[in-house]
């Protein structure tokens, strides 16, 4: 039996209120995944074939429009599995964040789109098979619902529910882009942090700073098939102010188009530019 949508919707309409680049919805279980026009579902997308090929033809021909110039396939194909694991982990993590509650999503169960000009990370289609969630919710006695005993139990469930989903995805990137293992798992690690860390920051109310508790608790190393930790630390200003970063596990190869502008989590951004590109963004 399908989740009802109700259990999730609002984690998704507050996900999407902050960030309205990004829409969610959640089929009935009667109504199919989208697979028209610039849908794709997510097994197809691990099946690494056609479906595949003509996921990456977006994002190489969104290079050579934006800057002049081809990129090696492989960094294509980063760049495309960023685009759709960035996002997708947001259908876990934020209900995790919001509600306390953890969808199962497997590949089957979800359809990504980017080509609609009017959401530019994209639009997600989504059923979950159950969702997990902590005693006293009153979720709990929805269909689907399994109730685990505490709120590392939770963690758990969530490490589960994203290495379900993007195991498969990663497998079918995987070849694309040279990489394999701990390299595709460094890159999981870094789209769970970064995204949820970022729509905390949009969420205000102090909520950046409880979403680094909690992905710190999640994420603390030693959490296979992940790598590292959430490898937050502090930075410190010209006149002292306190610059939170991470170090990234992952690098998204941006380098390979323009060498002289990573971003500043990046492994090889240096502290001193690393302070120069947040006071940048701060101001």
């Amino acid at each position: 039996m399908s989740v009802p949508p109700i259990a999730l919707a609002d984690a998704y309409t507050r996900l999407t209120e902050v960030l309205p680049g990004l829409d969610i919805t959640q089929p009935h279980t009667h109504e199919e995944l989208p697979r028209h026009a610039g849908w794709i579902t997510a097994d197809a997308l691990a099946a690494g074939g056609t479906g595949l090929d003509a996921f990456l033809a977006w994002d190489d021909a969104q290079v050579r429009r934006d800057y002049g110039q081809s990129a090696r396939p492989d960094v294509v194909a980063g760049f495309g599995l960023h685009r759709y694991a960035w996002s997708a982990c947001l259908l876990i993590t934020a209900p995790w964040f919001l509600l306390r509650r953890v969808p199962r999503l497997p590949v089957t169960h979800v359809s990504y789109d980017r080509t609609d000009p009017g959401f530019a990370m994209g639009r997600l289609a989504a059923r979950p098979t159950a969702f997990a969630c902590l005693p006293g919710d009153p979720a709990a006695d929805l269909p689907g619902a399994r109730v685990v005993l505490d709120e590392e139990a939770l963690r758990d469930e969530v490490r589960a529910a994203v290495a379900e989903h993007l195991e498969p995805v990663l497998a079918g990137f995987g070849p694309r882009m040279r990489r394999r293992g701990r390299a595709l798992w460094g890159m999981a690690t870094d789209e769970i942090v970064e995204g949820l860390w970022y729509v905390a920051h949009l969420l205000g109310d102090g909520e950046q700073v409880r979403a680094r508790r909690e992905l710190e608790l999640l994420l603390p190393g030693a959490t296979q098939p992940y790598v590292g930790s959430a490898a937050f630390r502090e930075l410190t200003g010209p006149n002292g102010e306190s610059l939170p970063t991470r170090d990234r596990a992952s690098c998204c190869m941006f380098y390979t188009l323009r060498p002289e502008d990573t971003c500043a989590t990046c492994p090889r951004t240096c502290d001193a530019d690393r302070v120069t590109k947040l006071m940048a963004a701060a101001s």
